[in-house]
C-alpha cells in the first residue's frame, strides 16, 4: 500500500511542503510515483519519516538527522537503544523543567493575596508590602519565610481584619500592663510576650524562642519596629524586647 503527500502530512501532522523538502535535501525520498508523477510513500518511507520526526523534536539539525539514519553502521535495534536513551534524558529535563516551573507558580502565587480595594479596607495607607523586597533579600532563604509566604498567600480580607483585630487587643493589653507599672520581667509581661509568639506562630510560620528574641532585638535596633510599638506607648519597643528576652529564659 502507498499513500499520497497528502495523506502522509496528515498521519504525521506536519506540511505537505515539509515533505517536499525532505525530498528535496535527500531526507526522505518517496518510495514510488504515481502515474501522474505525483509522490506515493510505503511504510517503509513512513518508518524513516517517524524516525526523522523523532529525532527533530529532540532538536537535531537535518543534517545530523541524515547522517544517522544513513549511517550503514547503525541497525534498527541501535536506533531504538539510542531514541530510548534521548527519551529518558528529555523525561528527565522535562521533570526538571516542569518543577521549576511549579515552583515559579506557587513563589507568583505567595504574598498577600486581596485586591486593591480590599488591601486599602484592611490596611488604609499603610502598604503591607512596602518592605516585601527587603524583607525577600534578608529572609527569603529561609523556611520560614517559605511557610510565611504559603500561609499569608490563602489569607482572606476577614483572615487579615481578624489578625489585625487580634493585634490591636493585644496592643491594648500590653499598653496598660505598661501604664500600670509592670517590668519587662513581671509574670503578664512575659505572658504577653509569649502570647506575641504564639501569634507569629498561628498567622505566620514556627517562632522559636530564639527566633523570638531576634525579633525582640529588631524592635528595638530596627527604627521602623521601634517607631510602630512606641506610637502604641512610649518605650513599648524596648520594653516589648526585655520581656521576650525574659519569656525565652523562663521556657529554656
Amino acid at each position: 500500500m502507498s499513500y499520497s503527500v497528502g495523506q502522509v502530512a496528515a498521519f504525521a501532522g506536519v506540511t505537505v511542503r515539509t515533505l517536499h523538502h525532505y525530498d528535496e535535501i535527500g531526507l526522505l525520498r518517496p518510495g514510488g510515483r504515481s502515474h501522474a508523477g505525483h509522490r506515493r510513500y510505503d511504510d517503509a518511507d513512513l518508518d524513516r519519516l517517524q524516525q526523522i520526526l523523532f529525532y527533530r523534536e529532540l532538536g537535531f539539525p537535518l543534517e545530523e538527522v541524515a547522517a544517522l539514519l544513513d549511517d550503514p553502521d547503525t541497525d534498527p535495534q541501535a536506533h531504538l537503544r539510542r531514541q530510548h536513551e534521548l527519551l529518558s534524558a528529555r523525561i528527565t529535563k522535562l521533570q526538571e523543567m516542569a518543577e521549576a516551573v511549579e515552583r515559579a507558580m506557587e513563589a507568583k502565587k505567595m504574598g498577600i493575596n486581596l485586591t486593591p480595594e480590599e488591601k486599602f479596607e484592611v490596611f488604609g495607607d499603610n502598604d503591607p508590602e512596602q518592605y516585601a523586597q527587603e524583607v525577600e533579600q534578608r529572609w527569603g532563604g529561609t523556611e520560614a519565610y517559605a511557610e510565611s509566604q504559603r500561609r499569608v498567600s490563602r489569607y482572606t480580607k476577614d483572615d487579615w481584619k481578624r489578625m489585625q483585630d487580634e493585634n490591636a487587643d493585644w496592643g491594648a493589653r500590653y499598653k496598660a500592663l505598661m501604664e500600670a507599672g509592670e517590668q519587662p520581667t513581671g509574670e503578664r509581661a512575659m505572658d504577653l510576650a509569649e502570647e506575641h509568639r504564639r501569634h507569629i506562630c498561628t498567622w505566620f510560620y514556627d517562632c522559636t524562642y530564639e527566633i523570638h528574641t531576634c525579633l525582640g532585638e529588631m524592635y528595638v535596633s530596627d527604627e521602623r519596629f521601634t517607631a510602630f510599638y512606641d506610637e502604641i506607648r512610649p518605650g513599648m519597643a524596648v520594653h516589648l524586647r526585655d520581656a521576650i528576652l525574659a519569656n525565652a529564659v523562663r521556657n529554656s
